[in-house]
């Protein structure tokens, strides 16, 4: 699913990468941990060809994402790769079913195909009461579940997720941390989760430290 080699990253004098190697099969959900600092947000960033590694390569269902010019990525990443952040960056003037729908339209995708492919995700996500409801008047877990939703409307090989449940009481991240493994379950879905949460590196396939710019396992 994913092969990275030797990936550098710097900004300024900072080093940030210092050679990272990864590989990733498809099904497996990756934690990645380290200190604050470590680098772990810029390589899940450079992953997700959110930016771009100063040199090493980097294969993604062996498409070679750095030589693709800037239209193309945007592109490959719309269809290929879901996003879980820390904080939901729901759109508030927008509804559940709205939100979650967002990158199937930048695909073009058809308007009914999108809203019965959204309607079903949040139907498994336990959110049909809530499809026309804006964030504001979700709960923080909810608001969490609708970002998954919407990182899984354009059936996306890999999924990444930053913190995904660092700003989340004790038992939404629990249940968030459940969803992860019954999407794998049902779905074989692919996660690579950067995360300071213990119990969730522990229920991982495989943790991975992030040290000295380097990937340890």
């Amino acid at each position: 699913m994913i092969q990275a080699n030797n990936i550098h990253k710097s900004y300024n004098q900072l080093h940030v990468l210092k050679g990272v190697d990864l590989q990733v099969e498809k099904g497996e959900v990756v934690a990645i941990v380290g200190k604050s600092g470590a680098g772990k947000s810029t390589l899940l960033h450079i992953l997700g060809t959110l930016d771009r590694a100063d040199t090493g390569k980097l294969l993604i269902n062996q498409e070679d994402v750095f030589r693709l010019n800037t239209k193309r990525l945007a592109e490959f990443r719309n269809r290929n790769i879901g996003f879980i952040f820390q904080f939901h960056h729901l759109l508030p003037e927008f509804t559940a079913l709205e939100n979650v729908s967002i990158p199937a339209y930048i695909s073009r995708q058809p308007e009914s195909t999108t809203q019965k492919r959204a309607q079903e995700l949040l139907d498994y996500l336990g959110l049909s009461e809530r499809l026309t409801h804006k964030p504001s008047q979700l709960s923080g877990g909810e608001q969490q579940r609708v970002a998954v939703a919407r990182a899984l409307i354009n059936n996306p090989s890999i999924v990444f997720a930053d913190e995904p449940s660092g700003n989340l009481d004790s038992e939404s991240s629990q249940e968030l941390h459940q969803l992860i493994f019954n999407l794998r379950k049902d779905f074989n879905q692919t996660f690579i989760i950067v995360t300071h949460n213990e119990d969730l590196a522990q229920m991982s396939d495989r943790c991975l430290e992030m040290k000295d710019g380097r990937l340890i396992g």
